[in-house]
């Protein structure tokens, strides 16, 4: 009997703990947000209360296994199991941990930064840092893991003396990822491109919406991800239109014909950008710029505050001032200009 109940009694006592301490945890973290409503620390420490109590429970467990009589005939392969939940849950907790941290160091900067390209380089780096901090820990967890099995201990140590080779073998392999994996880094603090940058690559325009240490993904205005290797971005020429600030200046031309009132057109361009709320009111122009036999060039220079106002605000000028021409100046659309044929000589 007695082997029944006291591995039911220790593993109830070590979950009772757990849930216990877990509770405190949270309550704790609970108050200490409120005190200090200016930093989001201690809210997002909070998720980190189920890796915590995986952590502590195994811990528990771990250290009094032996003495509880817990499947007793197995108590090596109990050993090793528990030692390895105790380092995955390890691991886990530093990463929660660690993403608390970052993301409560960006929340407090992102509430007083006044520079929104500097927010997104910002947002870039940080983001950026999260990853590679996860991979980090991942990799020593894993190592760890493995090094719990003697076999490994031997293996490892016998690889050591091939390690020269291995290395050149791995780095020509790797070569690829490696590049991508140095190209992230040199984007993140190159300042080169941010989450957020308006760019346009290969001749598709769209926005940045995601950077790792190995892939950026665009996304396009009409709503498609393109995923490509960040080594594009430090060999290949892209522009990015939001480099130095996000104002921008875009044209829009008109075909029409030689008697087109182009005095007019001016007092019409002001009235319908007033008219237009993407405007920013920074500029705006209207000007011949070329001549054919038959038609004349006519462009309107406009800006506002991005890329994405800036297409509204040309499609409006675009429509409005055909509309306006059409209903009140329809001669100066453009027109093919026919006579009679001459008729052919009698003989």
């Amino acid at each position: 009997m007695e082997t029944v109940l006291r591995p039911v009694a220790v593993i109830g006592g070590c979950l009772v703990v757990t849930l216990v301490a877990g509770w405190l945890l949270d309550q704790l973290l609970r108050r200490a947000d409120a005190r200090h409503p200016e930093t989001p620390l201690w809210g997002l420490l909070r998720r980190c209360r189920l890796p915590f109590q995986v952590v502590l429970c195994t811990t528990l467990l771990r250290g009094s296994y032996r003495a509880t009589l817990i499947l007793p005939q197995h108590a090596f392969v109990v050993g090793r199991l528990l030692t390895l939940v105790l380092i995955a849950s390890a691991a886990w907790l530093a990463v929660h941990i660690a993403t608390a941290i970052v993301d409560s160091t960006y929340a407090r900067y992102a509430a007083v930064a006044r520079d929104a390209a500097r927010l997104r380089r910002v947002r870039t780096q940080v983001t950026l840092i999260q990853r590679v901090v996860t991979a980090a820990v991942v990799v020593v967890a894993a190592a760890a893991m493995l090094l719990t099995f003697p076999p490994m201990r031997t293996v490892g140590a016998s690889m050591l003396a091939s390690a020269g080779v291995l290395g050149i073998v791995a780095g020509i392999a790797a070569q690829s990822s490696l590049g991508n994996l140095f190209a992230g880094l040199q984007i993140a603090f190159g300042d080169t491109v941010r989450i957020g940058d308006t760019v346009v690559v290969d001749k598709e325009w769209g926005t940045v919406e995601e950077i790792t240490l190995t892939f950026l993904t665009v996304r396009t205005w009409d709503e498609r991800r393109i995923t490509m290797p960040v080594s594009y971005f430090t060999s290949k020429p892209y522009e990015n239109w939001s480099r130095g600030g996000a104002q921008m200046t875009g044209t829009v031309f008109w075909h029409l014909d030689h008697s087109a009132p182009v005095d007019l057109m001016r007092d019409r361009l002001e009235q319908i950008l007033k008219e237009t709320p993407e405007w920013d009111g920074r500029g705006s122009g209207l000007v011949v710029t070329d001549t054919t036999p038959h038609t004349v060039e006519v462009r309107a220079l406009v800006t506002a505050k991005d890329a994405d106002d800036l297409w509204t605000v040309r499609c409006a000028v675009r429509e409005g001032l055909i509309t306006w021409l059409v209903a009140h100046h329809p001669y100066a659309l453009p027109r093919v200009t026919t006579s009679e044929a001459v008729p052919r000589p009698r003989h």
